[in-house]
Protein backbone atom coordinates (compact mmCIF):
# COMPACT_ATOMS: atom_id res chain seq x y z
CA UNK A 1 0.00 0.00 0.00
CA UNK A 2 1.13 3.56 0.53
CA UNK A 3 3.27 4.91 3.30
CA UNK A 4 3.95 8.12 5.13
CA UNK A 5 5.22 11.34 3.57
CA UNK A 6 5.23 12.59 -0.01
CA UNK A 7 4.43 9.69 -2.33
CA UNK A 8 6.11 9.18 -5.68
CA UNK A 9 5.04 6.02 -7.50
CA UNK A 10 7.30 5.52 -10.48
CA UNK A 11 5.22 2.81 -12.15
CA UNK A 12 3.51 3.41 -15.47
CA UNK A 13 1.05 1.05 -17.13
CA UNK A 14 -1.65 -0.93 -15.39
CA UNK A 15 -2.91 0.95 -12.33
CA UNK A 16 -3.47 -2.36 -10.52
CA UNK A 17 0.30 -2.85 -10.41
CA UNK A 18 0.59 0.13 -8.06
CA UNK A 19 -1.02 -1.86 -5.26
CA UNK A 20 0.64 -5.27 -5.37
CA UNK A 21 2.95 -6.79 -2.79
CA UNK A 22 5.52 -7.37 -5.52
CA UNK A 23 5.59 -3.66 -6.39
CA UNK A 24 5.91 -2.45 -2.82
CA UNK A 25 8.35 -5.10 -1.63
CA UNK A 26 10.58 -4.10 -4.55
CA UNK A 27 10.13 -0.41 -3.77
CA UNK A 28 11.16 -0.81 -0.14
CA UNK A 29 14.07 -3.03 -1.11
CA UNK A 30 15.54 -0.14 -3.10
CA UNK A 31 16.93 1.57 0.02
CA UNK A 32 17.11 1.34 3.79
CA UNK A 33 14.54 4.12 4.15
CA UNK A 34 11.95 5.48 1.73
CA UNK A 35 9.99 7.97 3.83
CA UNK A 36 10.93 10.78 6.21
CA UNK A 37 10.35 8.95 9.49
CA UNK A 38 8.00 11.75 10.62
CA UNK A 39 4.25 11.24 11.14
CA UNK A 40 1.94 12.70 8.52
CA UNK A 41 1.00 16.24 9.58
CA UNK A 42 -2.73 15.84 8.98
CA UNK A 43 -2.78 12.83 11.29
CA UNK A 44 -1.18 14.92 14.03
CA UNK A 45 -3.50 17.88 13.32
CA UNK A 46 -6.67 15.82 13.52
CA UNK A 47 -5.84 13.46 16.40
CA UNK A 48 -3.66 15.36 18.85
CA UNK A 49 -5.43 15.28 22.21
CA UNK A 50 -7.99 12.65 21.15
CA UNK A 51 -8.54 9.95 23.78
CA UNK A 52 -6.62 6.91 22.57
CA UNK A 53 -8.00 3.45 21.97
CA UNK A 54 -7.38 0.84 19.28
CA UNK A 55 -6.21 2.14 15.91
CA UNK A 56 -5.72 0.69 12.45
CA UNK A 57 -2.99 2.39 10.40
CA UNK A 58 -3.73 1.53 6.76
CA UNK A 59 -0.76 1.47 4.42
CA UNK A 60 1.58 1.78 7.39
CA UNK A 61 4.77 2.00 5.35
CA UNK A 62 7.80 2.26 7.61
CA UNK A 63 5.72 2.97 10.67
CA UNK A 64 6.04 6.69 11.44
CA UNK A 65 2.28 7.14 11.90
CA UNK A 66 1.93 3.93 13.91
CA UNK A 67 4.77 4.94 16.22
CA UNK A 68 3.32 8.43 16.72
CA UNK A 69 -0.10 6.99 17.56
CA UNK A 70 1.47 4.51 19.97
CA UNK A 71 3.39 7.33 21.64
CA UNK A 72 0.01 9.02 22.23
CA UNK A 73 -1.30 5.92 24.00
CA UNK A 74 -3.02 4.13 21.11
CA UNK A 75 -2.77 0.39 20.57
CA UNK A 76 -1.99 0.21 16.88
CA UNK A 77 -2.41 -2.41 14.19
CA UNK A 78 -0.19 -1.45 11.27
CA UNK A 79 -1.58 -2.82 7.99
CA UNK A 80 0.37 -3.04 4.76
CA UNK A 81 0.55 -5.20 1.65
CA UNK A 82 4.36 -5.23 1.85
CA UNK A 83 6.04 -7.63 4.24
CA UNK A 84 9.25 -5.63 3.87
CA UNK A 85 7.42 -2.55 5.11
CA UNK A 86 5.93 -4.42 8.05
CA UNK A 87 9.35 -5.58 9.19
CA UNK A 88 10.41 -1.96 9.21
CA UNK A 89 7.34 -0.98 11.21
CA UNK A 90 8.21 -3.53 13.89
CA UNK A 91 11.84 -2.42 13.98
CA UNK A 92 10.93 1.27 14.19
CA UNK A 93 8.39 0.67 16.94
CA UNK A 94 10.91 -1.35 18.95
CA UNK A 95 13.59 1.31 18.48
CA UNK A 96 11.19 3.98 19.77
CA UNK A 97 10.17 1.95 22.81
CA UNK A 98 6.57 1.33 21.72
CA UNK A 99 6.96 -2.16 20.29
CA UNK A 100 4.48 -3.51 22.82
CA UNK A 101 1.79 -1.14 21.47
CA UNK A 102 2.23 -1.86 17.76
CA UNK A 103 1.33 -5.07 15.95
CA UNK A 104 1.54 -5.70 12.22
CA UNK A 105 -1.03 -7.08 9.81
CA UNK A 106 -0.19 -8.30 6.31
CA UNK A 107 -3.32 -7.64 4.29
CA UNK A 108 -4.12 -6.82 0.66
CA UNK A 109 -7.13 -4.52 0.50
CA UNK A 110 -7.32 -4.95 -3.25
CA UNK A 111 -8.51 -8.53 -2.86
CA UNK A 112 -11.70 -7.15 -1.32
CA UNK A 113 -11.20 -9.37 1.73
CA UNK A 114 -12.65 -7.78 4.89
CA UNK A 115 -10.13 -6.42 7.36
CA UNK A 116 -10.21 -8.40 10.61
CA UNK A 117 -11.05 -6.67 13.87
CA UNK A 118 -12.78 -3.52 15.08
CA UNK A 119 -11.14 -0.20 15.88
CA UNK A 120 -11.74 3.17 17.52
CA UNK A 121 -9.74 4.79 14.73
CA UNK A 122 -9.01 3.83 11.15
CA UNK A 123 -6.44 6.09 9.51
CA UNK A 124 -5.73 5.95 5.77
CA UNK A 125 -3.01 8.45 4.89
CA UNK A 126 -2.46 8.95 1.15
CA UNK A 127 -4.14 5.73 0.10
CA UNK A 128 -5.30 6.29 -3.48
CA UNK A 129 -7.44 3.33 -4.61
CA UNK A 130 -8.33 2.71 -8.24
CA UNK A 131 -11.16 5.03 -9.25
CA UNK A 132 -13.65 2.25 -9.97
CA UNK A 133 -13.01 0.69 -6.55
CA UNK A 134 -12.78 3.84 -4.45
CA UNK A 135 -16.14 3.52 -2.70
CA UNK A 136 -15.58 -0.20 -2.13
CA UNK A 137 -12.23 0.36 -0.42
CA UNK A 138 -13.55 3.20 1.73
CA UNK A 139 -16.40 0.89 2.68
CA UNK A 140 -13.97 -1.85 3.75
CA UNK A 141 -12.22 0.63 6.04
CA UNK A 142 -15.42 2.05 7.44
CA UNK A 143 -16.74 -1.42 8.19
CA UNK A 144 -14.16 -1.94 10.95
CA UNK A 145 -14.77 1.37 12.76
CA UNK A 146 -16.65 0.83 16.00
CA UNK A 147 -19.73 2.94 16.74
CA UNK A 148 -18.38 6.22 18.10
CA UNK A 149 -15.03 5.61 16.39
CA UNK A 150 -13.30 7.75 13.79
CA UNK A 151 -12.35 7.27 10.16
CA UNK A 152 -9.62 9.61 8.94
CA UNK A 153 -8.93 9.69 5.20
CA UNK A 154 -6.17 11.94 3.87
CA UNK A 155 -5.08 12.13 0.25
CA UNK A 156 -3.51 14.28 -2.41
CA UNK A 157 -6.02 16.74 -3.87
CA UNK A 158 -6.40 17.14 -7.67
CA UNK A 159 -5.21 20.75 -7.31
CA UNK A 160 -1.75 19.27 -6.79
CA UNK A 161 -1.57 18.34 -10.47
CA UNK A 162 -0.55 21.94 -11.15
CA UNK A 163 2.54 21.53 -8.96
CA UNK A 164 4.02 18.70 -11.03
CA UNK A 165 4.79 16.73 -7.85
CA UNK A 166 2.17 14.01 -8.43
CA UNK A 167 3.12 12.95 -11.94
CA UNK A 168 5.46 10.10 -11.00
CA UNK A 169 2.88 7.30 -11.02
CA UNK A 170 1.32 8.33 -14.33
CA UNK A 171 -2.23 8.05 -12.96
CA UNK A 172 -3.50 11.55 -12.06
CA UNK A 173 -7.06 10.20 -11.87
CA UNK A 174 -6.17 8.63 -8.51
CA UNK A 175 -6.11 12.01 -6.76
CA UNK A 176 -9.41 12.77 -5.05
CA UNK A 177 -11.50 15.50 -3.43
CA UNK A 178 -13.20 15.48 -0.01
CA UNK A 179 -16.58 15.15 -1.75
CA UNK A 180 -15.55 11.79 -3.17
CA UNK A 181 -14.78 10.43 0.29
CA UNK A 182 -17.99 11.84 1.79
CA UNK A 183 -20.04 10.32 -1.04
CA UNK A 184 -18.68 6.89 -0.09
CA UNK A 185 -19.90 7.25 3.52
CA UNK A 186 -23.64 6.65 4.04
CA UNK A 187 -25.09 9.71 5.74
CA UNK A 188 -27.21 7.51 7.99
CA UNK A 189 -24.08 5.89 9.46
CA UNK A 190 -21.52 8.70 9.53
CA UNK A 191 -21.20 12.15 11.06
CA UNK A 192 -18.66 14.01 8.91
CA UNK A 193 -16.75 16.38 11.17
CA UNK A 194 -14.10 17.56 8.73
CA UNK A 195 -14.21 17.66 4.93
CA UNK A 196 -11.67 20.12 3.65
CA UNK A 197 -8.74 20.82 1.38
CA UNK A 198 -6.08 22.63 3.46
CA UNK A 199 -2.75 23.65 1.97
CA UNK A 200 0.80 23.34 3.30
CA UNK A 201 4.34 24.00 2.18
CA UNK A 202 6.70 21.21 1.14
CA UNK A 203 10.18 21.18 -0.35
CA UNK A 204 10.07 20.72 -4.11
CA UNK A 205 12.99 20.13 -6.47
CA UNK A 206 13.19 23.87 -7.18
CA UNK A 207 12.22 25.21 -3.75
CA UNK A 208 9.09 25.45 -1.58
CA UNK A 209 5.82 24.30 -3.14
CA UNK A 210 2.27 24.76 -1.86
CA UNK A 211 0.37 21.47 -1.91
CA UNK A 212 -3.26 20.68 -1.14
CA UNK A 213 -4.48 17.78 0.95
CA UNK A 214 -7.90 16.19 0.98
CA UNK A 215 -8.86 15.65 4.64
CA UNK A 216 -12.00 13.86 5.81
CA UNK A 217 -12.68 12.92 9.41
CA UNK A 218 -15.95 11.11 10.13
CA UNK A 219 -17.43 9.55 13.26
CA UNK A 220 -19.37 6.30 13.00
CA UNK A 221 -22.86 6.86 14.42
Amino acid sequence: MVAEGEHRHEHDGDVAELFTQKTWDARYAESARIWSGRPNPRLVDQLSGVEPGEALDVGAGEGADAVWLASQGWRVTALDVSEVALRRVAEHAADQGVGDRVTTLHHDLMTGTPVPGEFDLVSAQYLHPPTERFAEIIGLLGAVVRPGGRLLVVGHHPDDLATGLRSGHGHPELLFTPDKVVAALPESSWDVQTAGAPTRQVDGPDGPVTVTDTVVLAVHR
